[in-house]
């Protein structure tokens, strides 16, 4: 799925592991190895979800927390900890936390949990996304059209995910490129249009009716249940996304 995670993590071996983990599973990550950092990072960036380690140097997670909730930050929070008893926990979700996981754990688990923030944060419990004749298993990561699997590459998968939680709506391609890209990330200019092409080719080729949409000008839609309308599949000739570093 296209999510954009920020790991809050100040052991360098493990934020390098978990961050490998994330980004094999699809995510796009940012890292940040204290307080300060973190929050420079969370204050200007929308995350998805932001996993937050309690024992950090500069500021600790929990006064992060209450900062970035006081501020009207609206990322999922997970907090990832050392402290792992019953009152640290309540500590933790009554401050805003959305979940709360102690060390050690099970990369799984961790990759399960990020997974059901995000279809909580689009109002989606089923796993199982169902649009028209398109189906996604947004834990399994497989999308079949009519009963025909589809094979899709990680990032294909990303895309295709983000506009299905999206459906009956545009999204512009700055958003796309937001989710879909972290700060390590050298890509530029038209990638966006690029992947479009490729979900097309695999999702719509063969189909009568098209399900992924460009509004001219706009940006592009996965077809919702009431969209009657024939909005042509092409896509446009938009400039292109310059990506500048952070």
């Amino acid at each position: 799925m296209i999510v954009r995670v920020l790991l809050v993590e100040d052991q360098v071996a493990l934020s390098k592991a978990l961050r490998q983990g994330l980004e094999e599973e699809g995510f796009a990550v940012d890292t940040a190895l204290d307080g300060e950092e973190a929050d420079v990072k969370a204050s200007g960036t929308n995350y998805d979800v932001v996993v937050l380690d309690i024992m950090l140097p500069k500021i600790d997670g929990l006064t992060l927390l209450k900062k970035w909730r006081a501020a009207g930050v609206k990322s999922h929070i997970l907090m990832l900890t050392a402290k792992g008893s019953l009152g640290d926990k309540i500590t933790g979700l009554d401050t805003g936390a959305d979940d709360y996981m102690a060390k050690p754990f099970e990369l799984e688990e961790l990759l399960a949990r990020i997974r059901a923030l995000v279809r909580r944060g689009h109002q989606q419990k089923d796993p199982i996304i169902r649009i028209h004749d398109l189906s996604l298993d947004t834990a399994a990561r497989t999308a079949e059209r009519a009963g025909q699997k589809i094979h899709l590459t990680p990032r294909e998968y990303a895309l295709l995910e983000f506009l299905a939680f999206h459906r009956g709506a545009v999204v512009t391609r700055t958003m796309i490129w937001e989710h879909l890209y972290d700060e390590y990330d050298e890509n530029t200019s038209n990638v966006v249009d690029v992947y479009i092409r490729y979900l097309r080719n695999k999702i719509d080729k063969g189909f009568e009716n098209p399900l992924i949409l460009t509004r001219w000008g706009e940006g592009y839609m996965l077809r919702g249940e009431d969209d009657k309308g024939a909005t042509t599949p092409s896509t446009p000739n938009l400039a292109p996304i310059v990506k500048t570093k952070k």
